[in-house]
């Protein structure tokens, strides 16, 4: 079984989201690494919501970011 090396880069976002539709607020606030078996993540925090709701959104390659 060969294993493909684990990127440092985490491959999801996550966000608190404060609102509705174009008046929602998007705060980042931490990653999601995938497991190497790809069924399951870890998850760093920088912050932890008392409102609102946590979204994780797959990070986009630096050059759709621009």
């Amino acid at each position: 079984m060969s294993k493909k090396p684990q990127s440092n880069r985490p491959s999801h976002s996550a966000y608190l989201v404060e609102g509705e539709g174009e008046n929602a607020i998007w705060t980042e606030i931490g990653a999601l690494w995938a497991h190497e078996d790809g069924k399951g993540f870890n998850l760093s925090l920088k912050a932890i919501p008392v409102d609102g709701r946590i979204v994780i959104r797959a990070r986009k390659p630096k050059a759709e970011q621009a």
